[in-house]
């Protein structure tokens, strides 16, 4: 007896069948180690949580928008004044959703 594996899912499919959960969670999660894609974890228990941290949602959008407060591209972390900031501008986070949606 044959067993034929499918072929891989496009990538244009998967994203739709994702299109219900957080964009964040397309990054890692730096907080508990999610993996792309996976949902955060309580560290403690190992319970999954309906939303990502907000140190991933952060990443997100740090890797997705360029901030128009402090005029940064995707990639480079905000700052204030010359200071490295540990998340990033609101607008940021409104950039980032408006380029999901």
């Amino acid at each position: 007896m044959t067993i034929h594996a499918g072929a891989p899912m496009p990538e244009s499919l998967r994203h739709g069948m994702r299109a219900k959960q957080h964009p964040a969670r397309s990054v890692p999660c730096s907080h508990c180690g999610a993996a792309a894609h996976r949902p955060c974890v309580l560290r403690t228990t190992g319970r999954q949580l309906p939303q990502p941290h907000p140190q991933r949602v952060s990443d997100w959008a740090k890797t997705t928008a360029c901030c128009p407060d402090c005029q940064v591209t995707p990639e480079v972390p905000c700052h204030d004044e010359g200071r490295a900031r540990t998340t990033v501008h609101a607008r940021r986070y409104q950039e980032a959703e408006a380029t999901a949606a």
